[in-house]
């Protein structure tokens, strides 16, 4: 049940009533009232529920990240007592005050982080990202990103678009690593832009894919859209036609050649003819084949090579590996490469030695990778 709390204490029963009656606050949706608390009551049937889940499915206006948050900053009681962790487990009949405060405003602030800095001019510089660093701020990445990051170097970067991304052109996913190239002005950012939109900007990657691919080399073109029901992922036209259809579908396509097959696994260097959210991981989750490490789209938490069980990897196994591009001033063509990162290394040094496969064999196939 959902009802407001004033700073003093709950509302009566009555005045909830009242309320009700006006259509003003619903108990069973989470209307916003300005500067008001909210009181939920867990139930007996929500014994064993986690608080952060509990709220978030109570309060349908605030994401997890944003439950998770409030707690954080001691804006949740649970039972008259500030609430430690979203973790915590209810046991039902709880009485849980959340205080909702606006987000502080975003800006995009120098930070002293370390990067690679794969190729620099007076135009543009392109970095090695590291797996699980955020391109930009946004919800729930509010600093250590890598705008942050390059405004950190005292850099002026392009400011013709939106304030909190300054010179970004283009972006990879938090767990994928590799070149990501970022304009220093406008006039490079207006060109770049341009060069993206027109498909003239040549992106390699490489990604361990479960399974065995039966063909050498390969074209995805599946449209992609924003899954309807689960809100963080993408999602192709299902075949079937059953469920709702992915949310405003944009063509996509991508080119693949295999490298390599490690046991149960395949080693593949792909194209992007389209730059669409998550289009290497959802093209590859439609035909069966995720990338590996990315659970959000299929992959095993644990990936087997018969029976040996193989150290987690705690990310996704892409890497942007190549970017070509036409330097905006002067149309020279320059291409970036980022070396194949070692944790990358290490896992397809396990995944041969449990498939008794020769390491040789993989550093030959990932030769201008390395």
């Amino acid at each position: 049940m959902i009802a407001f709390a004033s700073s003093y204490g709950a509302r009566t029963l009555s005045q909830l009533a009242k309320l009700r009656q006006k259509r003003e606050c619903p108990y069973n949706q989470a209307v916003s009232l300005s500067g008001e608390p909210r009181l939920l009551t867990a139930s007996s049937s929500d014994s064993g529920e986690r608080l952060d889940r509990f709220i978030a499915a109570q309060c349908r206006d605030l994401s997890r990240t944003r439950v998770q948050e409030l707690i954080e900053s001691g804006r949740v009681q649970l039972d008259g007592q500030p609430a430690n962790k979203g973790s915590v487990h209810l046991r039902g009949g709880e009485r849980i005050i959340v205080e909702i405060t606006p987000r502080p405003a975003l800006a995009a602030k120098p930070e002293a982080i370390l990067l690679e800095v794969l190729y620099e001019d007076e135009d543009v510089i392109a970095i090695n990202k590291p797996a699980g660093m955020t391109v930009h701020a946004g919800a729930g990445n509010p600093s250590g990103t890598l705008v942050n990051a390059l405004l950190g170097r005292g850099l002026e970067l392009s400011k013709g678009g939106d304030p909190l991304r300054p010179g970004i052109v283009h972006r990879l996913d938090k767990e994928t690593s590799g070149v990501i190239l970022v304009a220093k002005n406008d006039a490079a950012h207006a060109k770049l832009g341009e060069a993206f939109q027109q498909r003239a900007v040549k992106k390699t990657y490489i990604a361990l894919v479960q399974g065995i691919l039966k063909e050498k080399t390969g074209t995805i073109e599946l449209a992609i859209g924003r899954d309807p029901i689960h809100r963080t992922r993408m999602a192709t036209p299902r075949k079937s036609g059953r469920g709702a259809a992915p949310a405003n579908p944009r063509h996509a396509r991508t080119d693949w050649r295999v490298l390599a097959n490690v046991g149960s696994t395949t080693l593949v260097e792909v194209q992007l003819h389209t730059g669409r959210t998550h289009q290497i991981r959802v093209h590859f989750s439609a035909l069966k084949h995720p990338v590996v490490g990315d659970t959000l789209y299929g992959a095993a938490a644990n990936l087997r090579v018969g029976k040996v069980g193989l150290p987690k990897l705690a990310r996704n196994f892409l890497h942007a590996a190549r970017l070509g591009f036409t330097q905006p001033q002067t149309g020279a063509w320059i291409e970036v490469r980022a070396p194949l990162p070692g944790e990358l290394r290490e896992f397809l040094k396990h995944l041969c030695a449990a498939a008794g496969e020769p390491q040789s064999r993989i550093d030959a196939a990932l030769a201008a990778y390395l």
